[in-house]
């Protein structure tokens, strides 16, 4: 049996499914994977903006529309694509942001991206994986985020989320590449879409949701098991790892001038 970190999934192999799919990051990819062959499977929780996306797409887009904290629906989805084509490639990228400094940290907006960044993500982790490993070949890939490499300010509960993506997708692929299955960790730094349009903070390395589309689209056409872009600014977040917090945290609140004379 060929090792899943070896595997690279072609739209021969089955359908693609993308969650989070009818805007920014997720709606580009579906875009481009469509132009690369692919037949895929988009959900998110507006069905009329799923609609507008397939219209013209010659039916490789299919509706399957759904709300990634609901288990059951996301079951649900995976059983009807694996009926119709079979799931060769799953993009876990359902997603919420809500900037928040320790003043404004709640309860409510904090569960909000445990059950959608998170608890999102294992609803349809859990279904696409079965159905991956009875067939021993398939590719899980994770949305995490560079924000998850080291606390980020007002990115408390957003970054925790992704933090625990990497882990999870870390953990997974000690049993998941002796079955055949490929899983993918995907992140991405600061990307102009709505979501990052509430920051009130200069972004570096700002990338427009076209080109972060098409690194993560070539990203899984090879062997890597983790996607980060762009390339300087992740290697900084990575290179900070090794910083004790107390530096770390010092060096931060400079960078972003919160520090008053």
């Amino acid at each position: 049996m060929s090792s899943g970190a070896d595997y690279i999934p072609r739209p021969g192999h089955g359908a693609a499914w993308l969650t989070g799919a009818s805007a920014g990051i997720g709606k580009a990819v579906a875009m481009r994977l469509v132009a690369d062959g692919w037949t895929v499977y988009v959900t998110a929780r507006s069905e009329e903006k799923l609609r507008e996306m397939a219209e013209g797409s010659g039916g490789k887009i299919i509706v399957a529309p759904g709300d990634v904290t609901d288990p059951e629906a996301m079951a649900d989805i995976v059983a009807r694509i694996e009926a119709d084509h079979g799931l060769a490639l799953a993009i876990l990228n359902a997603g919420v942001y809500i900037p928040m400094t320790a003043q404004e940290f709640n309860v409510e907006d904090a569960k909000k991206h445990f059950d959608v960044n998170l608890q999102g993500v294992v609803n349809g982790l859990v279904p696409a994986m079965q159905g991956m490993l009875a067939k021993n070949r398939g590719c899980l890939a994770l949305v995490a985020s560079v924000a998850g490499y080291r606390g980020l300010p007002k990115a408390g509960a957003y970054g925790a989320t992704k933090a625990a993506l990497i882990n999870m997708a870390e953990a997974l692929a000690y049993n998941l590449y002796p079955e055949g299955v490929r899983i993918s960790l995907i992140c991405p730094g600061f990307v102009e879409t709505d979501a990052t349009s509430v920051n009130d903070f200069d972004m570096p390395f700002l990338m427009q949701t076209d080109e972060a589309a098409k690194r993560i689209v070539e990203g899984l056409k090879t062997k890597k098991f983790e996607i980060t872009f762009p390339r300087r600014f992740s290697f900084m977040l990575k290179a900070f790892r090794l910083l004790p917090a107390k530096w770390y945290i010092a060096l931060g609140r400079k960078a972003m001038g919160m520090d008053k004379d």
